[in-house]
């Protein structure tokens, strides 16, 4: 992040940006950073977006052998198109054939194969950047930058609440935090009551609560949290997929404890 954030303020911009992982949150801002620099005040009509599977790769190389319409620069955005797992040696072949200098790329990917071809030219030719989820001192930062904007205060524990309650998705936080500062417009401290009271406990802790239920023997706990999830729209064969995968974790965690790996190391194997 801090190397896009020195091309961007020097302005000496690579030809080819990838970033990928998954803090979409944090994808999105630098995306729209990297496409402003890019364009330079130039018009949108040279930004030329992709998305998905199945795009077409000569429409692609066509479009980024176009001059850019009265501007130094074209911006040419694909977003979550699989290409670094499979289907991207075309327009890898075409990135390694030093490609028109006036066209810039800006991929955005929730995963990639960095054995692929077309992974191994973009770090050639420019700059990939992974965005993982964020630690909690570092969203704590971030939270309370925000709420001091917003002239609002509000305690550790609170805080903490609130975390516990949104996860670690920075998306769904700031959209929770915006409903808080909405809610207690007309008061300077946020409480524990705001918080309980307004934001939304993401499905992935119900599923947690639910297994801690089932683990204990807590029949009537468990249903309890079963039927939230389907108040929440959860259908049931998710709700049965995220116990599954948390049993899989814990199995794995299990493994590797025993194997004797430390607990950062479990938590860097297991994600």
């Amino acid at each position: 992040m801090r190397r896009i954030a020195e091309d961007i303020k020097s302005g000496q911009l690579k030809q080819a940006y990838l970033l990928y992982g998954e803090e979409s949150y944090l994808i999105k801002q630098y995306r729209d950073k990297l496409k402003d620099a890019m364009l330079g005040g130039g018009d949108a009509m040279n930004v030329n977006c992709f998305e998905g599977k199945g795009i077409s790769l000569p429409e692609v190389i066509d479009i980024a052998e176009t001059l850019p319409f009265f501007a130094d620069k074209r911006v040419i955005l694909l977003e979550n198109t699989e290409l670094f797992k499979s289907g991207g040696e075309q327009l890898a072949e075409y990135l390694d054939s030093a490609p028109s200098g006036s066209t810039g790329f800006i991929f955005t990917e929730a995963s990639v194969d960095k054995r692929s071809r077309l992974y191994k030219a973009v770090a050639r030719l420019g700059v990939a950047v992974e965005f993982k989820r964020q630690d909690s001192q570092t969203l704590e930062r971030w939270i309370l930058g925000i709420l001091k904007r917003e002239n609002k205060q509000i305690t550790r524990q609170t805080l903490q609440l609130f975390l516990e309650k949104t996860g670690d998705d920075m998306e769904n936080i700031k959209k929770e935090l915006e409903k808080l500062i909405c809610y207690c417009l007309e008061r300077d401290v946020i409480t524990s009551e705001d918080v309980e009271e307004i934001c939304v406990h993401q499905v992935q802790h119900h599923i947690f609560d639910m297994i801690t239920a089932i683990a204990a023997g807590n029949q009537e706990r468990a249903l309890q949290l079963y039927y939230d999830l389907l108040s929440l729209r959860e259908p049931p064969m998710r709700i049965l997929f995220l116990i599954s995968r948390q049993f899989n974790l814990l199995l794995q965690v299990k493994e590797l404890m025993k194997k004797g790996y430390p607990q950062k190391m479990i938590g860097e194997k297991v994600g």
